[in-house]
């Protein structure tokens, strides 16, 4: 079976470049630089026309996956626009102030995004007992969850990821997320077994214009989606798989 690559985007030009590098899914985004937050419906409706599936981001704003009334009807709108959209999926996610995943919440936006695939986000990494909300992850019935194994990289977590992708035992997929780059996906994949895998693809790239950054329209400098990047992912992917 073919390891699929997950490209994390928040443009229509990173979107293009991780179609042309050969990424297998898309994570659709806003705001990568705070960890990814609800595209814009334009950039929804943008990412429909991608010939690999496309999953959303469903997160109203940076800060704790800690969502109030406001916040779920936010979301649940999101959800919405990405049905209307025409996309395949959504990511979502949510804690409660303890860290443990808020299920009343979860099961609500799962059920608004019947018929739409779904990933749980990274809201896992910050619970208190992994085992415990991997089962509450299979009983809301996701298809995968992207996570760190709970750790601030892939590659620190990798034990934990090795004993979720034991104990998931085909239930649902553990996706490895965070830090994973060519040089270190291929022992990732290998130590956990992961079938799928989560990744940035992006390279740093300088502001061309010091007045945008003086007023503060940009920043100095910021990560993008790298095409050739991206082949190197597959490329070594394809080697472990």
């Amino acid at each position: 079976m073919t390891i699929l690559l997950e490209v994390c985007v928040d443009s229509a030009e990173g979107l293009a470049a991780a179609i042309e590098g050969g990424a297998g899914r898309i994570e659709l985004c806003s705001a990568l630089e705070l960890g990814g937050l609800t595209p814009l419906p334009s950039l929804m409706r943008i990412a429909a026309r991608a010939p690999i599936p496309v999953y959303a981001m469903i997160r109203p704003h940076a800060g704790p996956f800690i969502f109030g009334g406001a916040d779920e009807e936010a979301m649940l709108l999101d959800i919405d626009a990405v049905r209307a959209a025409g996309l395949a999926g959504v990511v979502i996610g949510a804690n409660r102030p303890d860290g443990t995943l808020d299920m009343p919440l979860i099961h609500r936006l799962k059920a608004h995004a019947s018929g739409l695939g779904s990933t749980l986000h990274r809201a896992f990494d910050l619970v208190p007992d992994a085992d415990e909300a991997l089962e509450q992850a299979i009983e809301l019935g996701c298809e995968r969850i992207l996570t760190s194994g709970c750790a601030l990289k892939a590659a620190d977590g990798i034990e934990t990821l090795k004993r979720l992708s034991a104990k998931a035992a085909g239930r649902i997929s553990i996706m490895p997320g965070s830090g994973i780059r060519p040089a270190n996906v291929g022992a990732i994949l290998q130590a956990t077994g992961a079938r799928e895998v989560h990744g940035s693809c992006s390279s740093p790239v300088e502001s061309v214009d010091p007045r945008a950054v003086a007023f503060g329209f940009e920043a100095k400098s910021s990560n993008r989606t790298d095409v050739d990047m991206v082949r190197e992912m597959r490329r070594v992917i394809e080697a472990v798989g």
